[in-house]
């Protein structure tokens, strides 16, 4: 986020404020003065140290100042140690420098980049694709995947390199032409080649699968539609304050976690009433479900191997918002410990919403209809073939909405001519195909429903059994199951019960007396197909559930663990919740997992039109009535 590039020691900075490019670039040089950040050292991340919970509601409340802290990951090329180091920017001194031993952190864009040319410059690559009729090799494609942990790697800090090829120019797209059954694997900290796989030729589809407007005629029936705000947005942001209708929150931007949302509030009957302290993607993963050599290992982690927020896209090369917009920055830090700046990585804007509530009274023939309006907190990351766009809604009656819109290129395989895929769809005649996969994420949701003291409850709809209460059959009722401890609160989605969940306030009651809640509303989902004992159900052990309820820890921020790359698995939610920790009546953090199940399809070649998944938080009892009551009528 952008922020003021010199913060004099009399300015009063909100604690949660991202680090600016002055905060950034004092704090590497801290680390190099001290002696710990030698020439041989990358940096992974430098990121704020956000102040305990209690320090921020303090602050809310009298605005006592709060000290600045960084929080930095360091990778040393000599000797491939990782370090985790804290810097006070208050004291300009460094007062933490830890060696975490057997950890990889994230892949650096940098080796992104020098993994392509590796590959394309070693010699038993090149010998591979002349084999495959590729002998111009400035075409060659290399897209870095993560490689996992399997027990059979080479050592060294690795990635697992797959290859396509640019037939028709700089401008073609490479994914219609893969190299299958070649793998190659990196060693990014010794700049090698450290193993080739060739698991035989299979022909490189040859058919184009260009998407440009130059590639592509476009309709030419499609008018334009205007979307103006002569008098101005109905938000205001205030620098990293963002306050709309009766919402108020605040924004933030991290390397690892992209867009977060902190301290959100809905002002109500003139108090401002807490409904999340912290809102943010903890992990995805991307497992795939085809068995051959080429995709069998599929399975990236976008935040946790390659900081999805640093593959934030700078929205002024495209974006889909309209009508009046306000962007943020997002500043992090480069390979040296330099400012790197994403110029308009999060976009905020409002938009129509269609019917908000509507009822007409058909004796008087009265209508009273009102029309719904959102605030949208967007952000998109190029994550190789595919981009994610994360999207937060607030809605005027008080809902919560989180959807990810999925879209890019799939990452394609091939077969021979004439030959169907078991686990994939053919796209073309050529044996072009993309592996069916899934897209899983898991959201970390700090409640605040009214205040820190809460407890989660089990909301399943069951039908009565027959009898003379149920004459008819027609009786179904809802139960509601407080989930007491970490492990009780392990909970799967049930269509066969309707169910969702709810975060209720210890303390604060409703008109009727029951308790103020929030209800987390799931969407389509899906469950792994992977077997337990396959290797990603391991390392993504998050999968396994849907719901996670653990006790407040500022330590437990990631799903998987802190550095799921080359890590057998285990780390995480399960290990944390392993102690069956009493989730009761107390400040709870709720993570919920959800995914897209895609199995390819024709119309998702040669660029995916959008699939969405998301789930909701509606307000349940949280208000008395419907706030949205007080929504003017639409102009006419």
């Amino acid at each position: 986020m952008t922020a003021t590039e010199q913060r004099p020691s009399t300015t009063v900075v909100h604690p949660l404020d991202p680090l600016s490019a002055a905060e950034v670039g004092a704090a590497a040089a801290l680390l190099r003065e001290a002696g710990h950040a030698g020439p041989t050292c990358r940096f992974v991340s430098l990121v704020l140290h956000e102040p305990a919970k209690a320090a921020v509601l303090a602050f809310d409340a009298d605005a006592t100042p709060v000290a600045r802290e960084v929080a930095a990951v360091v990778l040393d090329r000599a000797d491939g140690r990782t370090y985790e180091a804290g810097v006070s920017l208050t004291d300009s001194a460094v007062t933490r420098w830890e060696h975490v031993p057997g950890v990889q952190p994230q892949v650096l864009l940098e080796e992104f980049f020098a993994c392509e040319e590796i590959v394309k410059a070693d010699p038993g690559v090149q010998e591979a694709l002349r084999e495959r009729g590729i002998t111009e090799f400035g075409g060659v494609m290399v897209d870095p995947w993560s490689a996992g942990h399997y027990g059979d790697e080479t050592e060294g800090r690795l990635v697992r390199a797959l290859v396509w090829v640019k037939i028709g120019g700089p401008d073609d797209n490479g994914y219609a032409h893969p190299v299958e059954n070649l793998v190659v694997y990196v060693d990014t900290l010794a700049g090698r080649v450290a193993t080739i796989e060739d698991h035989g030729v299979v022909p490189v589809p040859q058919q184009p699968g260009n998407y440009t407007a130059a590639d592509v005629e476009p309709r030419t029936d499609l008018k334009p539609i205007s979307i103006t705000q002569p008098e101005g947005t109905s938000f205001e942001v205030d620098g990293h304050e963002v306050r709309w209708q009766k919402w108020r929150f605040r924004v933030g931007f991290t390397p690892r976690e992209g867009l977060v949302l902190h301290t959100v509030r809905y002002a109500d009957a003139g108090r401002e009433r807490s409904v999340l302290h912290r809102a943010s993607l903890s992990e995805m993963v991307v497992p795939y479900g085809d068995p051959a050599p080429t995709h069998r290992r599929k399975n990236a982690f976008d935040a946790g191997e390659y900081n999805i927020g640093t593959l934030a896209n700078p929205l002024e090369l495209g974006c889909d918002c309209l009508g009046e917009i306000r962007y943020f920055d997002a500043v992090l830090a480069d390979g040296d410990g330099n400012p790197l700046t994403i110029p308009n990585a999060v976009c905020l804007h409002e938009e129509d919403h269609g019917l908000l509530w509507k009822h007409t009274d058909f004796r008087t023939e009265k209508v009273e209809v009102r029309r719904s309006r959102r605030l949208v907190i967007s952000f998109v990351a190029t994550v190789g073939n595919y981009e994610y766009g994360f999207f937060w809604y607030l809605y005027q009656d008080g809902t919560i909405e989180f959807d990810v819109k999925l879209t890019g290129i799939m990452s394609t395989g091939a077969v021979p001519p004439g030959t169907t895929p078991t686990h994939g769809q053919l796209l073309n005649t050529d044996g072009l195909y993309a592996p069916i996969h899934q897209h899983v994420f898991n959201m970390r949701l700090d409640f605040d429903v009214d205040g820190t003291a809460n407890s989660v409850y089990e909301i399943d709809t069951e039908t009565d059994p027959p009898g003379p209460d149920n004459p008819l059959g027609n009786a179904f009722r809802t139960t509601a199951t407080r989930l007491e401890t970490e492990l009780a609160a392990r909970r799967r989605v049930s269509l066969d019960r309707a169910r969702y969940w709810v975060v209720r306030s210890t303390h604060a009651r409703n008109a009727v007396g029951e308790p103020t809640a929030y209800a987390l509303k799931p969407h389509g989902t899906t469950v792994p197909f992977a077997r337990p004992e396959a290797s990603v159900m391991r390392r993504a052990g998050f999968m396994a559930h849907h719901l996670w309820v653990t006790p407040h820890a500022e330590s437990e921020r990631h799903a998987a663990g802190d550095y799921p790359n080359q890590h057998a698995g285990g780390d995480g939610l399960p290990a944390w919740t392993a102690a069956d920790r009493d989730v009761t009546d107390t400040d709870v953090v709720v993570w919920y997992t959800f995914g897209s199940h895609h199995v390819a399809r024709l119309e998702d070649w040669p660029v995916m039109p959008v699939q969405h998944v998301g789930f909701l938080l509606q307000p349940a009892g949280f208000f008395d009535r419907n706030p949205a009551l007080d929504v003017p009528p639409p102009h006419h």
